[in-house]
């Protein structure tokens, strides 16, 4: 086993709830939380403010070089910093999803973002949640898991959560969202690999509670951890 546990990756689409979960399965386990996620849209806030084309990979991938990203335990969650500045908030706009999903298909920004994400989570005792956490990031994590919703569901999830924020969006608006977001990341993951991973164990959140779905995760965490000792 590694130095400090497991290392538990977490993947699935856009809005399945695998933010939520694997911050609560880390707190149940006492382990790092890493979101890889948000530095992704790390990426896409500083794409934003820079005023810079996404889909432009040069440019894209020159500014994920000379920015900071860095990320540090909140609560029960994680504080995402994008040069020194706390940018747990901000990132979480749907203009910032969009561009994070579109950053996220050039490859110099994947191998910027991954080095780092490996670099933290080597000595296990992580949960690591977001895209390719159990391939591209950890392909020998001790677990695996991959969380999906049906799109209505996660449609709901996603006005709930920016309605806390008093942000405005419809159902109708966030499903074809979403389902445009799945089909780009569909294309990406084609070209770069299995997804999910091959050995990952599928768990399906739709009308579960939170604490089932975490209940779940932490079970076969601890049957991973017995298996280790």
């Amino acid at each position: 086993m590694r130095k400090n546990g497991i290392v538990v990756a977490m993947d699935g689409p856009a809005g399945a709830g695998k933010s939520t979960t694997a911050r609560l399965v880390a707190k149940a386990l006492r382990y790092l939380y890493l979101d890889t996620g948000a530095m992704y849209r790390a990426v896409g806030l500083a794409v934003i403010r820079a005023r810079t084309n996404p889909d432009d990979a040069e440019k894209v991938v020159a500014l994920a070089r000379s920015i900071t990203i860095d990320q540090k335990p909140k609560d029960d969650g994680v504080q995402t910093l994008l040069n020194g500045e706390d940018i747990s908030a901000a990132i979480r706009s749907p203009d910032v999803s969009d561009a994070a999903s579109r950053v996220a298909v050039h490859q110099g920004v994947r191998e910027v973002l991954v080095t780092t994400q490996q670099s933290i989570g080597q000595d296990g005792g992580i949960v690591l949640e977001g895209r390719d956490t159990g391939t591209a990031i950890f392909p020998d994590a001790e677990l695996k898991v991959f969380i999906v919703a049906d799109v209505s569901e996660r449609a709901r999830r996603r006005k709930k959560e920016m309605s806390q924020r008093n942000e405005a969006a419809d159902v109708e608006t966030l499903e074809i969202q979403i389902r445009e977001r799945d089909n780009r990341d569909r294309k990406t993951q084609e070209r770069l690999g299995p997804w999910p991973a091959e050995d990952a164990v599928l768990v399906d959140t739709t009308g579960v509670s939170i604490d089932e779905q975490v209940a779940r995760v932490v079970a076969l965490a601890k049957k991973r951890l017995h298996l280790e000792i």
